[in-house]
């Protein structure tokens, strides 16, 4: 067994260590927001990091009320000057695995170097030189995944991201959905392993992920781990927009994994009879029934209950992290170490 498969099985143990932490850590975090009076806030990151910044600015905008924005560490590293007047009275918010990796904390030093600006960080090691620097700086080392490729660890990320914005925009909705998540993890796992591993068993040479919103950056991820892990090209779009030009890559040696809704479900629907019409294979995710179109896609995967939509994100990322290990499996690729990546970057 490898360490990437064991550590996406031991995700749901970890998101509910993760979902207790950041409960404990609550009302220290919003006295610190309180006490900054920023008027933005800034997701930071680099790879995989970035693509959950993406999610958690659109998060932070939707449900704490405050405009937020995202930034690939590096971006941030090369060009802070030129973004001085976007970090005017911000907070920056760093999701890491390492809390090492060179461009961020270059980032935040070059962005600094003339005003101070809060940094709230969270890494999955304690006392990392990310948590040095920070402010506030709240440690997940139950998250840390060993392999190289990261799953279990973004999860868990994702999941402070969204449980950092609930408790500034007090949304106990979304809070009690993740809690509803995290509980039927491990059993969703059992229930639907086997049939995305069938399902995805075929020639398939690339990979389109399609979601909207907030899961529109945690599909990037799943891209990114599809990419890593199985060394297929993968690439992610909002549901409707893959009509504007990327529908051409689809065929019929293409997996689709799509997260549909309930909002605007007829026009969801005709584009998986679309995308199978080219010969694509679907793997869809819905919270019930009614949402996936059963007789246009290939695997319906529907959640125990109904979930928020941010919650959904939760099961959603099992799919990708399991079809790219069983692409890997299938393939003799060791999905622990793969050619040409280090675990985190250093400059």
């Amino acid at each position: 067994m490898s360490i990437t498969y064991s550590e996406i099985k031991q995700q749901y143990a970890a998101l509910q260590q993760t979902y207790d932490y950041m409960n404990s850590k609550r009302e220290e975090i919003i006295r610190f927001f309180q006490a900054q009076s920023v008027a933005s806030i800034t997701f930071l990151g680099c790879g995989s990091g970035y693509c959950l910044s993406k999610s958690a600015a659109f998060s932070a905008q939707l449900r704490a009320s405050l405009p937020s924005l995202a930034l690939a560490g590096g971006d941030l590293m090369l060009n802070a000057k030129r973004y001085q007047g976007m970090l005017e009275n911000t907070l920056l918010i760093v999701p890491s695995r390492s809390g090492s990796t060179s461009e961020i904390i270059q980032a935040i030093q070059v962005a600094q170097a003339d005003k101070h600006i809060p940094v709230l960080s969270i890494a999955s090691v304690a006392n990392s030189a990310l948590s040095q620097l920070a402010d506030l700086a709240l440690e997940l080392p139950w998250a840390y995944d060993h392999s190289v490729c990261q799953t279990r660890n973004i999860t868990n990320l994702y999941v402070a991201n969204l449980m950092i914005s609930a408790f500034i925009g007090n949304d106990e909705r979304l809070i009690t959905d993740i809690e509803t998540a995290i509980k039927q993890g491990d059993a969703y796992m059992l229930r639907v392993e086997n049939a995305i591993r069938e399902t995805a068993n075929f020639d398939w040479t690339n990979a389109v992920l399609l979601a909207d919103g907030e899961l529109q950056g945690l599909a990037s991820e799943g891209a990114i781990a599809l990419t890593e892990i199985a060394k297929v090209q993968a690439q992610s779009h909002h549901l409707l927009d893959v009509r504007h030009g990327p529908m051409v890559t689809v065929g019929p040696n293409t997996l689709v994994i799509a997260l549909l809704t309930k909002d605007g479900s007829d026009y969801q629907h005709k584009l998986m009879d679309e995308i199978k019409s080219r010969g694509a294979k679907i793997i869809a995710f819905g919270d019930h029934t009614d949402v996936v179109p059963t007789a246009a896609v290939d695997l319906a995967i529907i959640s125990e209950t109904q979930l928020d939509i941010a919650a959904q994100g939760i099961p959603y990322i099992f799919i990708p992290q399991i079809v790219a290990l069983s692409y890997a499996e299938r393939h003799g690729i060791n999905p622990d170490e793969p050619d040409g990546l280090t675990a985190w970057v250093k400059l």
